[in-house]
């Protein structure tokens, strides 16, 4: 059996600000814990006091625990303690304890005192503070009843010492902290010690760090699995932030898993990814992942280590996450709660952020690395072919992960970020949005979801506009998936967000162009006006474009003006109004005023407090259109007519009187090119409540089935190819669009392919 000394070594390490205390402690059997274990903390307090600067410390053994600074500091005024009274040799030399008394009392006190201080401070120091004051006790017991002057004296001389030793003690912040606490302890004990020292832990094969532990004092709010993940969410005492805390497989393995994934990364770092390999992500994770399963296998077969098959594919898909992946990010993202994560620098020092769909800003237990933020830099150059750094500090990007999610990354670098590297990752869905989902969720109601619908058929051009993390990206994905089959769609955009690839499954004859950022520099990317330019001559389709936010402005409304307007235009761009968008088209991005009349459909989405500000929801706020007689100022002269209005006290969107009044100028347009509608608004206002119908039922079957994929976009997509199908089929039948039989026809479309949904899953 080893000796105590051969159990630890230590290094010191010198990383930013900090210096850290690495204490290898691989060749002990027990888990390293200063809270838990008396030799822990009694080696470290020997180690702080050959290194009295340290601010951090670390213990090696598979994992690495970490004790912060605040938690440091603590143990280093100990330390100092301990070597103090070390050092004075004169206040414990036997011959001073002649001053407490003589014969066998004073060898009994020599012996108390130095057992106490110099046993206990260092392994055990609450311990030793109420070893102190018990003795403490005793003495001033003892003095009361003793009648010898010379008694009294040594009785006041011994409580002058005690006195002294506790006021030392009394004054650390250990003892301070946890002096309310020390009533009926017991010497020897250590769960007091839980309620100060906590590390964060990180297993070697992967460099982030998770405080493990549930916060003192917090209420828990909300509790949910994740792929066998425990998610809880936490209201903390001391701030009005939510604490978001997740506990990953990788934190909760047997130290011979550790080691086996310790030995796979190591051998699958040799082969580090390039460009190509991102080229098809779902096709490298799937190559890197049977590379990883057998590399696990045969290492496991290697250590005479017995796995089952469940067993080794959990260990690659952690394998694959710190390899290939992005470590604690990706098992982020597999919650589909979460909408966005900001990650500051420094890193080492910050948590993650997040925000939730349910509890909005949360703070987690996942603190990233300096080493995270550089390998997450690396992987990002790569996917984007885009340059990061001092010339380029800025790079907006996308990462997609098959079977988790979809995500866009904006990354911040010296010297424009200078205290380091910094990200913000926006969730999204990883199935494409649906007007049925948003009509679900309460961002827009069944009638503006018809409304839009007639839009979209009616072949108008359509800007989406809201604030930052208002749903415009995700209500354009929407009106994708309303677009026909039949047409071709053109989608344009800096950073990949549309859901192409998956409406591409189902079916649609979509084309992804992707152009330079506005943000970007040095790249050999086609820039965006070109990329819309280029769009006009590939012949008649939906063009689509992912934001206008710069010079491809003025190329997209060259492209309303000049033959687009045949199909559906859509894009996104930065404004909280009507006027705003106006203002940001015409006076940010100068586009002419007169250009900006091929704008036909303003829709603006923004996000709606609670009146505590802790709860944000997304919702349309305006769906308006835009007339063409004004000239100067389309808010002055009546340019702009809302449709429908959000009203704030009923949470809905509301129909104007314009639109009631059939005033719409947009819809008559639309009407206008239609046999069955022209100068009939009964006729229009029909087809847009039978849109809006139809919506509505595709909500009440999926609430009343329980089964929600119903609301996804295969089911919708079908949905709306049976609805133009019967639609024209009636048409064809009795010379006009039927707005009762077509809804009937659907409704018995809709039971039948609900009853062979069923039938399936009882198979």
């Amino acid at each position: 059996m080893l000796a105590e000394e051969d159990l630890f070594s230590f290094e010191m390490m010198r990383q930013g600000e900090d210096n850290i205390l690495r204490i290898n402690c691989e060749k002990a059997t027990r888990a390293p814990s200063i809270e838990d274990d008396e030799i822990y903390m009694s080696k470290t307090a020997e180690f702080l006091i050959e290194n009295p600067g340290t601010t951090k410390i670390v213990f090696s053994q598979k994992r690495d625990y970490e004790y912060d600074y605040p938690q440091t500091v603590m143990l280093n005024e100990i330390a100092h303690i301990y070597n103090e009274l070390v050092k004075n040799k004169r206040l414990f030399s036997y011959e001073s304890f002649k001053e407490y008394d003589e014969g066998k009392s004073q060898d009994s006190k020599y012996n108390e005192i130095r057992n106490t201080v110099f046993n206990l401070l260092k392994k055990d120091p609450v311990g030793c503070y109420v070893a102190l004051k018990r003795i403490m006790r005793k003495e001033q017991i003892l003095m009361e009843k003793s009648s010898e002057q010379t008694q009294i004296k040594a009785h006041k001389n011994y409580l002058k010492l005690l006195d002294y030793l506790i006021n030392i003690l009394e004054n650390t912040k250990l003892i301070a902290v946890l002096k309310p606490f020390t009533a009926g302890h017991r010497v020897g004990s250590r769960d007091i010690y839980r309620k100060v020292f906590s590390p964060t832990i990180k297993p070697d094969f992967m460099f982030t760090k998770l405080m493990a532990t549930y916060p003192k004092g917090a209420v828990e709010l909300d509790a949910y699995v994740v792929n066998n993940m425990e998610v809880v969410i936490f209201e903390l005492p001391d701030t009005i932030q939510y604490l978001y805390h997740i506990t990953p497989p990788e934190f909760k393995l047997e130290e011979e898993k550790y080691e086996l994934l310790d030995l796979a990364r190591n051998i699958m770092s040799e082969h580090k990814p390039e460009k190509q390999d991102f080229v098809d992500p779902q096709r490298m994770r799937e190559v890197f992942y049977n590379v990883g399963h057998d590399l696990m296998e045969e290492l496991a077969n290697y250590k005479n280590i017995k796995l089952s098959l469940k067993e080794v594919d959990e260990l690659t898909q952690i394998l694959i996450r710190y390899t290939v992946g992005f470590g604690l990010i990706e098992v982020l993202l597999q919650d589909e709660k979460i909408q966005d994560i900001t990650i500051n620098s420094p890193m080492g020092q910050i948590p993650m952020f997040l925000v939730h769909q349910d509890f909005g800003d949360c703070k987690t237990n996942i603190i990233p690395t300096v080493n995270d933020g550089e390998s997450w830099a690396s992987k990002l150059r790569l996917i984007s072919g885009r340059p990061l750094d001092e010339a380029n500090p800025i790079l907006d990007t996308e990462i997609e992960l098959p079977g988790i999610a979809n995500s866009r990354v904006g990354v911040i670098a010296p010297p424009l970020n200078p205290t380091g590297i910094a990200y913000a990752f926006r969730r999204h869905r990883d199935k494409p949005w649906t007007l049925p989902l948003f009509i679900k969720n309460g961002m827009l109601n069944p009638l503006a979801a018809g409304i839009i619908s007639f839009l979209i058929d009616g072949n108008r051009t359509l800007l989406i506009a809201g604030t930052r993390s208002a749903g415009k990206s995700s209500l354009l994905g929407s009106i994708l998936v309303d677009i026909m089959r039949k047409y071709r769609i053109l989608t344009i955009e800096d950073t990949l967000e549309l859901p192409s690839t998956s409406l591409r499954k189902l079916g649609y004859n979509i084309q992804q162009l992707k152009v330079a950022s506005a943000l970007s520099k040095g790249s050999s990317e086609v820039p965006a006006d070109e990329g819309i330019r280029t769009t006009l001559r590939l012949g008649d389709s939906c063009l689509i474009v992912g934001e206008v936010r710069s010079t491809e402005a003025k190329a997209l409304y060259e492209a309303m003006r000049v033959g687009a307007l045949s199909n559906v235009v859509a894009g996104t761009i930065h404004g909280d109004s009507p006027y705003g968008v106006f203002d940001r088209v015409v006076n940010d991005l100068e586009v002419p005023r007169t250009s900006f009349k091929a704008t036909d459909v303003i829709i603006v989405a923004n996000p709606i407090k609670s009146a505590d500000g802790l709860h944000k929801w997304r919702r349309i706020t305006q769906i308006t259109e835009v007339r063409k007689t004004w000239e100067d100022d389309p808010l002055r002269e009546g340019g702009f007519v809302d449709l429908m209005k959000y009203n704030s006290k009923t949470d809905q969107l509301e129909p104007s009187d314009e639109l009631i009044n059939g005033e719409s100028e947009i819809l008559k347009a639309i009407a206008g090119n239609v046999k069955e509608w022209a100068g009939d608004w009964d006729a229009v206002w029909d087809n847009i409540l039978l849109r809006a119908k139809i919506k509505e039922l595709i909500v009440e079957t999926a609430k009343k089935e329980n089964n929600d994929e119903i609301l996804e976009a295969p089911f919708v997509i079908q949905s709306n190819d049976q609805f133009h199908r019967i639609s024209e089929r009636i048409r064809e039948k009795k010379g006009k669009l039927d707005s009762k039989m077509i809804l009937f026809e659907w409704t018995e479309w809709l039971k039948k392919e609900v009853r062979k949904f069923n039938d399936k899953n009882d198979e």
